[in-house]
């Protein structure tokens, strides 16, 4: 009560925000009439000027309301569009690193632009993240004419483009490109040989436009670069066809009391039970039998088997919790997972753990080997590195405790341009599935017999597909938008408002094209001349223009755009999305969900007393209810899956915080070791800490006699060459001491193995060397890694908190990786035998043919040190790969 006084007095800390910021925007404003009398040449100056500004100490901060007017008066020029004083409010909230929460329509491309500009004149690289490709090409294609008026250079990047053009995209003063593309280069970069290979430059400042969609919808699947591990193949059809034998058990799934569930005869019981809300899978004891039995073994469970319970429990997950045309699609005998937030087909995207496999299996498909990863980090560790982070979306609010939390984002909402007038009507739940279809399809077509377009949202393919076929028998013409015809995505989503338009889309998330009343005539005029370059071009748009306008005008005059939701996403987020769609800057619209009982967000988590409700009002078949109480289950329902969703991902980045830290430090080993010209002293220092180390823990006990002598000479000599000549020496000396005897004798024979061989040799050879080793025991690491997190959970049965027991045991595995890298590296470089190119020629080498890079031990045989093949980094450290270097003939 107190507080609601406050807020009316006061406002919310929203309004004060916007208040605060729209002084600002009075003083750009306050610029226009000068600006606007500049010629081209004087507003282009502008750049240079701001640039000689920050060089002399001033900060971007001192020249921001300057650089947003001079972005405004040259997007009037040079796009013909005139930022809004909310585009300037967002502008600035995005300059300020946070999130600008605008409704879809309101120009969130345009009102990138001002601080994209200001933070470009800093010289150090602007990044623009967007959901595809598409959206990337087309925001640099547009946008780009506006930078490279005012000066300013722009790239995109795509995927399939060489690393020469990432490179030179990245060195652009602005670039634009997806999320995945951007994360992946960060991970490739850290796996090159040299500096000069490298793409990216430093993360200065990024902009994530559908910032919900990126850093929390894709953030809970981190990004991996891997590479082939052991064949598993044949082990995923075995366990598919063992599960197709399997039979669900539905009449047990319900009981949680172990009591009773003893008590049942065991004709009730099947083979597992399914718990779809926690998405968990669990064998009853009749099925555990049965799969003891197929695999001819004696306890499924015992240690020995734990790799055949893991595919088995993939299987199973594959069998019961993915569905095709829902989670993925086959096409072109392929598996294609389905984006669940914006019902886009993520071409390339496996799921992990061989759960994708599995999939393979069911549905008949190749089975790709699995793989081992080599690189991997999360998109919330990757955007944490920005120095300044800031995003815009239309639904932001409903997740700002995660923004927060996670990424320290607060989110500002900006007023709209103008009123919303949209109408948004009570949901109407049905009792079956049918009966709601059958009242969704009576609906389109009341609204299509009066013209009103109707964007009909579903949340899988196949939903979509359904009510195509049931139009088409209806003779009602429409447009079906899903992941298997998104390439006509942007043309379909641009006619949506046309009079008497139906269109079934999936997901509406970051479409980036406006649903305009009437149609969009630019992508009309496009469609009859093919390009905007053709000799008619601005003749047909004119055309169309008029039609468009007059056409929208009758649109309105209907009710605009109606949105039919056919069910209830799990985010509220999802829902906002599709609703979002309509009422763009002020148009007429409406939005109304019909649901069912059986839908799978009431039929899981709260539909008892909503049937109990219209059981108790003995609703006829047919009709729907309408209750405040139903809102409210519905709401409370996507609250505690979001709640769920939010407790994985930041699960998944206090496990990722771990290894994010021994990442970063390895990443920065790598980079000193590629920046450095001489390695030598790191090598001497890391042998001296590897010497005193092997004789501390051999030199235990109180008595000199009981010191393992013996252990410590047969490994200096297997490692080093050294050979110890006094067996008791060591008894009339300090640990330090000796261990500095040993040291000062290996680097003797270091210096005169470098002189044999040449100082500029030798440094290219510890550079070849540390890198291997490094990146070897890296992927090493990651293996035990994941290896780990997969059983750490376990630890809780014991009482013990399993992120802190993967802490512990992480960093010990850590450390022990650090001292192997040491080692490895320090006596690869003694073992390692340099032959003279001029003595012998090298053969000439088939491509895939393994090069063993050998040396020899103390008793003169050869031993593998290190492998090679034709695509390795040349030992010699020129830079090129082996087969175009040294391997040659």
């Amino acid at each position: 009560m107190i507080g609601d006084i406050i807020k009316k007095i006061f406002g919310t800390k929203n309004d004060r925000e916007v208040k605060r910021i729209r002084k600002i925007v009075a003083a750009i404003n306050s610029l226009e009439p000068d600006f606007e009398k500049l010629t081209d040449d004087q507003l282009k100056e502008k750049t240079a000027v701001f640039k000689e500004r920050l060089a002399r100490g001033e900060t971007l901060d001192d020249i921001m309301v300057e650089a947003f007017a001079t972005v405004r008066e040259a997007s009037k020029r040079v796009l013909g569009m005139r930022h809004y004083d909310v585009q300037l409010i967002g502008g600035i909230v995005l300059h300020e690193g946070k999130i600008t929460e605008m409704k879809t329509g309101e120009g969130k491309t345009l009102v990138a632009t001002s601080p994209v500009y200001l933070n470009a004149l800093s010289g150090k690289g602007v990044h623009v993240i967007t959901v595809n490709d598409y959206l990337a090409a087309r925001d640099r294609e547009i946008m780009g004419k506006l930078y490279s008026f005012l000066g300013l250079t722009s790239g995109v990047i795509l995927n399939g483009i060489s690393g020469d053009q990432r490179k030179a995209a990245y060195n652009c003063d602005i670039t634009y490109g997806t999320n995945s593309e951007f994360g992946f280069d960060y991970l490739r970069d850290n796996m090159v040989g040299t500096l000069e290979e490298k793409v990216q430059r430093p993360l200065n400042y990024c902009i994530v436009d559908e910032v919900d969609s990126i850093l929390i919808d894709e953030a809970r699947t981190p990004l991996i670069i891997s590479g082939a591990a052991e064949d598993s193949t044949k082990w995923y059809q075995v366990f598919y066809q063992i599960v197709s034998m399997l039979n669900r058990s539905y009449e047990t799934e319900g009981i949680k009391d172990i009591k009773l569930k003893k008590e049942l005869p065991a004709e009730k019981f099947g083979d597992y039970e399914v718990d779809e809300k926690a998405k968990n899978i669990v064998l009853t004891e009749k099925g555990i039998v049965k799969v003891e039995k197929f695999l001819k073994i004696d306890n499924l469970y015992s240690p020995e088997n734990v790799e055949l319970t893991h595919y088995l429990n993939q299987a199973l997950k594959a069998k019961e919790l993915f569905k095709r045309d829902r989670d993925y699609l086959v096409r072109e005998g392929q598996v294609v997972i389905i984006d669940e937030f914006t019902g886009r087909a993520m071409e390339g995207r496996r799921y992990s753990d061989g759960l994708h496999q599995a999939i393979e299996a069911k549905e008949g498909v190749n089975i790709a080997g699995e793989n081992q990863t080599l690189a991997t980090i999360t998109l919330q560790n990757y955007f944490r590195m920005y120095e300044k982070l800031s995003g815009m979306t239309g639904t932001a609010e409903t997740e700002a405790a995660e923004f927060v939390h996670t990424y320290g984002l607060q989110i500002v909402v900006i007023p709209t341009n103008k009123p919303v007038q949209r109408i948004d009507h009570a949901d109407l739940v049905y009792k079956t599935r049918k009966e709601k279809i059958d009242a969704i399809i009576k609906r389109i077509e009341e609204l299509h017999a009066k013209g009103q377009p109707v964007l009909v949202g579903t949340i899988s393919i196949k939903s979509s597909e359904e009510l195509s076929e049931l139009l088409k028998a209806r003779g009602i013409k429409h447009n079906v938008l899903n992941a298997k015809y998104h390439a006509k995505e942007a043309e379909i989503v641009a006619q949506a408002g046309r009079f008497g338009a139906v269109t079934i889309a999936t997901n509406m998330a970051g479409r980036g094209t406006d649903i305009m009343l009437g149609g969009n005539s630019e992508f009309l005029a496009m469609a009859e001349v093919g390009s905007k370059d053709a000799e008619n071009y601005e003749e047909i748009l004119k055309k169309y223009e008029i039609q468009c306008k007059e056409e929208g005008e009758k649109v309105k005059s209907i009710g605009g755009l109606f949105i039919l939701g056919t069910e209830r996403h799990e985010s509220r987020r999802i829902d906002n999305q599709l609703r979002g769609r309509a009422g763009r800057q002020g148009d007429p619209g409406e939005s109304e969900f019909y649901l069912s009982l059986e839908d799978d967000l009431m039929r899981l988590f709260g539909s008892d007393r909503v049937k109990a409700v219209m059981e108790r009002l003995g609703l006829p078949e047919g009709e729907p209810i309408t209750h405040s109480m139903i809102n409210k289950a519905i709401a409370n329902a996507q609250t505690k899956i979001e709640s769920r969703n939010f407790g994985i991902r930041k699960n998944l980045l206090e496990y990722d915080d771990v290894m994010n830290k021994q990442r970063t430090a390895i990443y920065d080993s790598r980079n000193e070791v590629m920046a450095k010209e001489d390695l030598k002293e790191s090598i001497l220092r890391m042998l001296q800490e590897v010497i005193y180390n092997q004789v501390s823990i051999r030199f235990v006990g109180e008595y000199k006699e009981d010191w393992d002598m013996l252990g410590l000479a047969e490994y200096l000599r297997d490692n080093y060459g050294y050979i110890v000549d006094d067996m008791n020496e060591y008894k009339s000396m300090s640990i330090e001491d000796y261990s500095k005897k040993i040291y000062n004798t290996i680097c003797a024979r270091y210096d005169e193995k470098e002189q044999k061989v040449g100082k500029d040799l030798m440094r290219r050879l510890e550079k070849y060397i540390l890198f291997e080793v490094i990146d070897s025991r890296w992927r090493e690491h990651l293996k035990a890694l994941d290896g780990l997190k997969e059983g750490i959970y376990l630890r809780a049965y014991g009482q013990k908190n399993p992120v802190i027991e993967y802490k512990l045991l992480s960093g010990e595995l850590y450390e022990h990786m650090i001292q192997t890298i040491k080692e490895q590296a320090t006596s690869f470089l003694f073992k390692v035998i340099i032959k003279n190119h001029e003595d012998e020629e090298l053969p000439v080498k088939e491509e895939n043919e393994e090069l063993k890079y050998t040396s020899e031990n103390e008793s003169g045989i050869e031993v593998e040190t290190a492998k090679l093949t034709p695509d390795s980094l040349c030992p010699c450290g020129s830079g090129k790969k082996y087969k175009n270097c040294c391997g040659r003939v």
